[in-house]
């Protein structure tokens, strides 16, 4: 089984346990949503380009994906896979997002193949406005090059939504290291791929 399938079924396995939709297919704003409905409108599939700063102040470096997006029940699920070169199968990030009405907050989860730091769960404050979501992730460490030890650091991520076809996603770093530097680390520039 591959790795995209058993990380779908955990993730939406996991979240029918808390779903009152269990069964449901529909993305009617009345049965999932009106917040999650609106990310409904997100599915589809996505060119990006990514650009990473190592450190602050670093050169960047950009890298194309391809992201194809779809509602699994409450949730947007977001598979991220190389532009070229590297079988479907491989998956590089998958994420799922979704507004959890009864905590009248956004919930985002992601896992990442590219970096050992397991699964990293984030959420919002407040419901905020869909065109502009904050969300905070639970601190985590990040491996040190040629070490088995690793550096905690604490990340921030602003998700913009500027029209039907244009998405932005902005990763803040924040190393736990005194210094209280945050630098832009990953910015995703999201273009939809038009249907004809």
């Amino acid at each position: 089984m591959s790795i995209r399938r058993i990380l779908i079924t955990l993730s939406y396995a996991s979240g029918l346990a808390f779903s009152p939709l269990y069964g449901q297919k529909s993305n009617k704003a009345a049965d999932i949503g009106r917040e999650n409905a609106q990310l409904a409108q997100r599915a589809g599939v996505w060119n990006v380009k990514e650009t990473i700063w190592d450190s602050p102040g670093a050169v960047p470096t950009t890298t194309a994906w391809v992201a194809e997006r779809r509602m699994v029940g409450e949730f947007l699920e977001e598979v991220l896979e190389p532009a070229v070169g590297a079988p479907a199968s491989q998956i590089q990030r998958i994420d799922y997002l979704s507004y959890h009405r009864i905590e009248g907050r956004w919930k985002y989860v992601s896992m990442d193949t590219r970096a050992s730091v397991g699964m990293m769960p984030a959420s919002s404050a407040d419901r905020g406005d869909i065109a502009n979501i904050r969300i905070v992730f639970e601190p985590f460490a990040v491996p040190m090059v040629g070490s088995r030890a690793g550096q905690l650091l604490s990340m921030q991520e602003v998700i913009r939504q500027t029209d039907a076809n244009h998405d932005e996603k902005d990763q803040y770093f924040n190393l736990a290291d005194g210094n209280g530097n945050s630098w832009l680390k990953h910015k995703y520039e999201y273009v939809r791929r038009q249907t004809r």
